[in-house]
Order: structure tokens, then sequence, then C-alpha cells
């Protein structure tokens, strides 16, 4: 995984105990907030709510992106923030700009050239989502989670759209649940699907199931993952779960079981895939191809094999009430 160190792009650093600090201190640089009275949790008066203000760079390959993207298409912010993705392939040079996915602004050739342009000295992993300001030529946040929380509520008075996937009474209840999540199943993948050795990697496919087989028993009970209204926590989960057959299954031998072998959690995914336009920001090809192509660390050949996807559109039946806590199907 390469890193800028300083500025400058290193495809194999070494990461040493200065590096590190370095890292750490550079990260407040990355993660800022927009709100219409500038009063987030870190507040910001350099940053607020405008239209056509902010850019959004992101991979639809990219699970953390993809939540962004489906916030950013759920709260109707298209013609609020302006966004464009990477090259789904990623190499030694990480995430990349290319003639089929160009940099709309700057016409760069590579994302870690961004991070730069916003600090010159900078030390920093270069991951998507990029929220970026082009009024400042700076970037607001790279973190996944809080742009998703700055997209639900910071631009309702230009959008119109009041829909509150992170409402008030259930915070605490959604920040212990998308803490739970990360460590298990959106990371958890990773950790198993990485692992260098077999007691490792047995350990972390271990952790993924158990989770999955927790969620399985959760979601018999309620439709969503807090009760009868979808929340942030949901899509957290959907960005993952509706990767696993064709990516995780197969690549990072998470083949215990597949996703289809869950009634509830299978279904859960259809439902959600199902809302609004969310079908639009899926695109298991380019997953696929992403995945494949790009991790040739542990898929030498970078072979993309065909099949796997599922059909999303079919009939969930999670529609009907819960009240005798039974599924209608």
């Amino acid at each position: 995984m390469g890193l800028l160190i300083n500025g400058k792009w290193f495809a194999s650093p070494d990461v040493t105990e200065e590096v590190k600090l370095l890292q750490r201190r550079d990260a407040e640089t990355l993660r800022h907030w927009i709100t219409p009275d500038d009063n987030g949790p870190t507040s910001d008066t350099d940053f607020t709510a405008e239209a056509d203000r902010y850019h959004l760079y992101v991979s639809l390959a990219c699970p953390f992106a993809h939540r962004v993207i489906i916030m950013r298409h759920l709260k109707g912010l298209q013609d609020i923030i302006s966004m464009s993705e990477v090259d789904p392939l990623q190499q030694d040079e990480g995430w990349e700009f290319s003639k089929e996915y160009p940099d709309p602004l700057y016409t760069k050739n590579r994302l870690y050239e961004i991070y730069a342009r916003s600090n010159a000295a900078i030390t920093s992993r270069v991951s998507v989502p990029v929220l970026w300001d082009k009024k400042n030529q700076t970037i607001v946040s790279t973190d996944s989670g809080d742009i998703m929380r700055i997209l639900n509520s910071a631009f309702n008075r230009l959008s119109g759209n009041k829909d509150d996937y992170y409402p008030p009474h259930l915070h605490e209840a959604i920040n212990t649940l998308n803490d739970w999540l990360f460590n298990n199943i959106n990371v958890g993948v990773y950790r198993a699907g990485f692992a260098t050795n077999q007691q490792i990697y047995e350990q972390q496919a271990n952790t993924v199931f158990e989770a999955l087989a927790a969620l399985e028993a959760r979601l018999g009970e309620q439709r969503f993952l807090h009760g009868p209204s979808i929340t942030e926590s949901d899509w957290r989960l959907f960005t993952t779960l509706i990767r696993f057959d064709a990516v995780y299954h197969p690549l990072f031998k998470l083949n215990l079981l597949r996703l289809t072998d869950f009634s509830n959690l299978s279904a859960y995914v259809r439902n959600l895939y199902q809302q609004g336009r969310v079908a639009e920001t899926v695109n298991l090809q380019r997953n696929k191809y992403h995945y494949f192509a790009s991790f040739t660390s542990i898929n030498p050949s970078g072979l993309v094999p065909v099949g796997g996807e599922t059909d999303f559109s079919a009939p969930h039946y999670r529609a009907a009430p819960f009240a005798t806590n039974k599924l209608a199907c």
C-alpha cells in the first residue's frame, strides 16, 4: 500500500515511527466539517454549505466510497455537490485518473496529487472518498463516516430533503453498532482476505461469519438494523454485503457460506438495493475488476472471474410488519 510522505509518493514505504508521527500530525488536516451554522463536531468557519462549491472524488468499487455515493443519491445532492470517479484499477501509484475516468477539476493523473494540492507537505494514505472544497482548493474530509453525516444534514436547506439517517434518539445505538460493524464486517473481510498465516485467516474468517450469523438473527426480528426505518448503519453494512458473493467469498476465501445462504440478510440487501435510486450506484462488474485485477498479491494472475452476481432486483418480502417477529416469507 503506497503512502505520501512529506508530499512525495512512495509505492513501498518504510513506515518508521517518524512516519507514523507525521501521519498522526496530518490526520486532522483531512477531517473538517460542513454545517449550515458552522457548529459541527469540528467547527470550521471556513466551510459553509453552498451549492456547487464541493466535489466528491470516489470509486464505485470501494465500499467506503460507495456509502457516501448512496447518501448523495438519497439526499438528492447530485446538482449541489459534483462527483467524479477514479479508475477502478489500483496499481503502484494508488488511485489514478485515466482517459475514461479523468480528473474534471485539475486534469491530474493521480489522486495523491489532489492530496498534495491540499497540503504540499502532507504525510498520509491516499484513499477515497475525498470531499474537496473547490473554493478554497483543499480537502474537507476523507473520512467516509463523517462525510455521510455531512451529506445527511448540512445541505438540507439547499436540497429541501430533510430525511434523517442519523436521528438524535438513535445516536448512541447507531454509534455502538457502527463500531461493531466496522471491526467485524467492514474491515473484518479485509483482515481475513489479507491474512498471511492460516491461524490468523481462520480467526478472522470465523469472526466475519459469527457476525453474519448475529445479524441474520437480528434481522429476523426487525426490518432494518435499528427497527422499522433505515439509518446510516444499514448503508454501512449494505456496501460490504452487496460485494460478498461476487468478491469476498472467492477472493478473500470467505467461503464457509454465501450471502444467499442467509435468508434474512440476503432479503435485507435486496430491500436496500431497491430503495430509491440505490441500484444506480451498484456495479458489480466494476467491483470485481477492481479487486481481482488490483490485488495481485492474493490473485497473481489478475484474472477476473465470470459469475458471482446476484439478482438484487428479486422480491425481498420484507415490507410486511414485524409485529409477530416473523418474516413475511
